[in-house]
């Protein structure tokens, strides 16, 4: 294996997301959403930015502050965040946290 192989092998390219526009209704949707338990996420701390939905429906956020570090972040992002969002947008099939 030559050197250029090797670097090329061990470089790994990650596309960003192609996320929908923020001009669509379900995005607007979510914002509305997110905005409403934002004050609880900041009452310890944390929140979240929304970094877009994808294609599949899929909201991808950043948990940022006290969320971000926190080890029961996970359980606030599925019974917390996710349920919310999902209950006011219907459409959102899953929530993920992004670094």
């Amino acid at each position: 294996m030559t050197q250029e192989t090797a670097t090329a092998a061990t470089e790994t390219t990650v596309a960003a997301p192609q996320y929908q526009s923020a001009d669509s209704p379900i995005h607007a949707k979510v914002q509305t959403a997110l905005d409403g338990i934002r004050p609880y996420l900041q009452s310890d701390g944390g929140d979240a930015i929304f970094l877009g939905i994808t294609a599949d429906n899929i909201v991808d956020l950043k948990l940022v502050g006290a969320c971000g570090s926190c080890p029961m972040s996970t359980m606030t992002l599925r019974a917390g965040v996710e349920q919310a969002i999902k209950r006011a947008v219907p459409e959102v099939v899953r929530v993920e946290a992004n670094a």
